[in-house]
Order: structure tokens, then sequence, then C-alpha cells
């Protein structure tokens, strides 16, 4: 048992800044809900579109993004997930651990720039729609041109926040609820629109098999040239492509955040749910859209906001899976960015921090500029982060094979490692320095990177305290993480464990949800198969638009009542 004065002590530590404790970490399906919800965003909306812009052939796309998001999935599986499940700990709690104050300070600074720029790309992606709703003029500029518009930004955007101050439950409650819903919509979408592309490229409506798929691709969707008429870029830069578009979550390790309620390091495979729902599926299903939305408006794919293809695709549902897709992303990445201000700020409680963060990331939403420059940002920033995640790996899962020292710098009393902020300026000097020198393709600069970063920090952490033995201070070391054990222990004695749902209602509305996203996947494929002509299709598309509004409205009715229902029964004393 620890004494009276290391419970009082580890009770009025921050909780963020502890590892997480056993009763507190979640199953498999919350991870699955988690992922599917972050990754169909309405960011596939654009980058769909990009796949297109940048010229890749139909052949390069169904094969290269599946291999890059097989890629993405191990990366989390095998290098995120069992340092965090190991640690129990954020990222940033746990850099602070090993590279003290100035190396987390400055990290985290970045970070909170990076988070709140890709929420706030976000939140404008979500107001395309409702500016179509409400009539507003689109947002050409770089600032903005209605103030309707801007009451829309604060509006949308405050509700994000809202969700985002409280905490990984709240995240993972709202995302595990449109997940499902936005994975089917994603799919219709692309199946409603189809033999509108056929029609345009075949001269029919249906399909007679799957090598007409492929030549509409060919033809009408992924040319394999590009929007300048040059050829395109080819398998490699798909699979890099998929593969870097979340390195700095994966091999930067800032999905340790998320991942660290984790009861088992295999729970990384559930970022499946997002890499092959979401971005693979979701990617192909909005080049699609893109390229019917561009027939039906006698338009180009480039031209289209995702607004306007949601809409073209989904009718009502458009505007709904446009707000939420941009919601769900918004509200991880939030969560991420009050995470990182709390390590600074950690005076101030996580929730007060995010809601401060929050309001920027709201003012900086007005500007519609910034989520049409996501893809340039989520690719730099990624290489930015990457030789953090690669200081961090080395000292967790290096040192230890190596003989050195894991957390030295902290028994050395250390508030400023020099070893960990020069490996970081070294590693940002070796990666964009290749990308100067064009030495490789940019999207896997981050291999190279990695490596580098690790090799740098290993050899100057074992100069500087990491090749010396601290056996005081790992004694103390481990009787600090027993009594944090002990204490999370008598905490979870306290807690009453949840009883299960099985009430006759619950279920019924549990198979209501599930019907409705059968039903609406349904009308989509007789949309696609049942439409002999484009009259027949005309008729077919009438009928599932209205459905699809109500069926959306009776999944998330039935869906937030069970959730709702679960709650009241898990707070209920026993």
């Amino acid at each position: 048992m620890p004494d009276k004065a290391d419970s009082i002590s580890i009770a009025e530590m921050n909780p963020e800044q502890l590892p997480v404790a056993e009763h507190e970490l979640h199953g498999w399906t919350h991870f699955a809900g988690l992922y599917a919800g972050e990754h169909v965003a309405a960011t596939e909306f654009v980058i769909g579109a990009t796949f297109v812009a940048l010229g890749a052939s139909t052949q390069d796309i169904l094969i290269g993004l599946l291999i890059g998001n097989v890629l993405a999935i191990l990366s989390w599986t095998l290098i995120t997930t069992p340092i965090a499940v190991q640690t129990r700990l954020s990222l940033y709690t746990y850099l602070h651990k090993i590279a003290g104050d100035s190396m987390s300070d400055l990290y985290n600074w970045a970070n909170v720039l990076i988070f709140s720029v890709i929420s706030s790309a976000m939140i404008t992606v979500s107001c395309t729609a409702v500016r179509l709703l409400l009539g507003i003029p689109a947002q050409l500029q770089w600032y903005p041109t209605d103030g309707l518009f801007v009451l829309v930004v604060l509006v949308v955007g405050m509700i994000v926040v809202l969700v985002a101050m409280y905490g990984f439950n709240a995240v993972a409650e709202f995302s595990s609820l449109c997940g499902p819903w936005l994975v089917v919509m994603f799919v219709s979408g692309a199946l409603v629109l189809f033999p509108a592309v056929a029609d345009a490229v075949l001269g029919r409506a249906q399909l007679t098999g799957f090598d007409d798929f492929i030549t509409i691709g060919d033809r009408s969707i992924w040319t394999g040239v590009n929007s300048d008429g040059d050829p395109g870029i080819g398998l490699l830069e798909v699979i890099g492509f998929a593969w870097a578009a979340n390195t700095i979550t994966h091999f930067g390790l800032i999905d340790m955040a998320l991942l660290r309620y984790a009861k088992r390091p295999i729970y990384g495979l559930c970022t499946s749910a997002g890499m092959l729902f979401g971005h693979y599926i979701a990617w192909i299903a909005a080049g699609i859209m893109g390229a019917g939305t561009a027939v039906l408006m006698n338009s180009t794919i480039v031209e289209l906001d995702p607004g306007d293809v949601a809409y073209r695709a989904l009718g009502l549902s458009g505007y709904v899976i446009v707000i939420i897709a941009g919601w769900t992303t918004a509200n991880a990445n939030l969560y991420r960015a009050g995470l990182a201000a709390q390590a600074i700020f950690h005076k101030h409680s996580r929730m007060r921090v995010t809601f401060a963060v929050g309001v920027a990331t709201v003012a900086i939403a007005c500007f519609p500029f910034v989520y049409k420059q996501i893809l340039p940002l989520l690719t730099y920033a990624g290489l930015l982060v990457v030789p953090v995640g690669a200081i961090v790996f080395a000292e967790h899962v290096i040192f230890p094979r190596v003989s050195l020292t894991r957390y030295w710098a902290k028994y050395k009393g250390l508030t400023h490692s020099t070893p960990a902020i020069a490996s970081w300026a070294a590693g940002l000097v070796f990666g964009f320095g290749l990308n100067y020198l064009q030495v490789m393709s940019f999207f896997y600069l981050f291999l190279p990177t990695w490596v580098f970063t690790i090799v740098v920090y290993t050899f100057m952490a074992g100069r500087y305290g990491a090749s010396e033995s601290y056996p005081a201070e790992e004694a103390a070391e481990r009787e600090q993480n027993r009594a944090i054990k002990e204490f999370q222990s008598q905490q979870a004695l306290a807690k009453s464990k949840p009883a299960a749902d099985d009430s006759v209602l619950t279920r019924v509305l549990r198979v209501v949800k599930w019907l409705a996203l059968t039903a609406t996947l349904i009308l989509a494929l007789i949309v696609m198969f049942g439409s002999s002509d484009m009259d027949a299709y005309e008729g077919n598309a009438a009928i599932f638009y209205p459905w699809a509004f109500v069926l959306t409205i009776v999944y998330f009715s039935s869906a937030y009542w069970v959730l709702q229902r679960t709650k009241k029964l898990h707070q209920a004393p026993t």
C-alpha cells in the first residue's frame, strides 16, 4: 500500500499526465468506430479529386491505395500501438519525460498549430454544405466575403469545440455514432452517380462486367493524365501518398494519445476501419462522385467543392455527410491540439485549454483558403513531426536493446535535452534537404528521415548520458509507477461496473438503426444495377434521394437513443 503522502501527491497530479488506468481502457469496437469516424471525413472529397487532378490511372488507384493503406495499418500496429500500450501515456507527456521542458514545449506548440489548422479546415469544409443550404455565395477569396458565412462557421465550430472539450470518451462516442453511417453514405453516393458516368462514357447506364468499370475509370475518372494534360503519377506515388497521408499519427506517434486507451497492442489493426473503409473506399467513391457531379453539372471535378459533390450524389443527405464528416475529423484533431496545449499550460485543466485553443481554431476556420491547402499542410506536417517520433521510438525500443538507459535525461534532472533538440533539427534539415535536392519521391521522405534521426539521437544520447546507469533513479521510477497503479486500483474499486443494457427497447432500437443503413444501401444498389437506361436511372434516383434523407434521420435518432439509454444505465447506481 502506498503511504498517505504518496497518495496525496498522485491525487493532486493532472490525470492527463498519468498513465491511463486499467479500468479506463476500451475494447476494439471503440477504436474501430473512432478511426472510421475520423478517417471517413470531409477531406476524402478533396483527396478523391486530387487523385483525378494528379492523373493516376484506375489500376494504380485500385492496387496502390490498397497497398499504401495496408502499410499505414501495419505502421500503427507495429510502431505506435505497442509504445502507447506499454507506457499508457500520450506522446506529449512521454516526450516531456525523456526530453525535458524545452523540447516538449517547442514540439507541443508545433502540434497546437498543426492540429488547430487541420481542425479549422474541417470546420470550413463542413460549412460548405451549410453555405448551399442558406444560399451563401461561394467563398473564393482567402478571406470571408459574407458575414452570414462567418456566423455559420462560428456555430458549426463551437459544436466541435464542445465535443472535444469533454475528452476521449466524447470524441469516441461521436465518431462511433457517425462512422457506420459515413461508410454507407460514401458507398451509396458512388453507386448512385456511377450510372450517370457510365452513360456519359459508354452510352449506356448499366455495366456488363468489371471491364466496364475499368474502362469508365480510365476514360472519365482516373485517366492517367493530370489537369495540365501531362502523364500523371504512377503506382509508387499512389502507394506513397496513401502511406504518408497519416505519418504524423503513426510514424510521428501522435496517436499514442488515442491508442494509450487500447487494452492490447493488436487493437492497432482497428485503424483498418479508417484506412480500408475510409481512405481506400472513400477516396475511390469520392472520385466517382466527383466525376458524376462534373458530368451532371457540365463542369470539371477540380472546380467543385465538397458541398456541390455531396448534394449531387446524395441529395439532402449530402449536406449532412459533409457536415458530419467534417465534425468527426475536427473533433479528434482538436482533442489532440488540446492535449498538446495542456502539456504546455499544465497548471490549467485540459477542458479549459481545449476551449481556448478551440476559439482560435474557429477564428482560423473563417478563412476559406485553409481547407484548400490541406494536402500540402498534411504532407509537410508529417515530415515535421516524424523526427520526433523517431526520437521516442529510439528511446523506448532501441535503447534497451543497445544497453542505453531509458529516461536518462529525467534521471540526470535535465530540463533541456541537447541530443533531442539537435536530432530533431538534424532530421528536419535532412528530410527537407532531400526534398530540395529531389533525391526521391516526396511521399517516401519520412522513411530515411525517421531512420536518420534514430541513428543521430541514439549516438548523441549515448555521449550525453544514456550510456550511464542510474540504479537509484530507476528504483524510484519503479516505485512511483507502483504507487500510481495502486492509487488507480483504489479508484477502480470505488466505481461500480456498468451493467449491460439488454432491454427490449434498446435491442429494437439497435435493429432499427442497422435496418436504416441496410435499406439505404439497398436503394443505392437499385439505382446502380436496376437502371436499364437513363429514364429508369432518374426514376430510381428520385426514389433514393428523399428516402436516404428519411433513413438518415431514422438512423441518427435510433443510434443516439441507444447511446443515451446505455450511458444512463452506466451512470445509474447499482
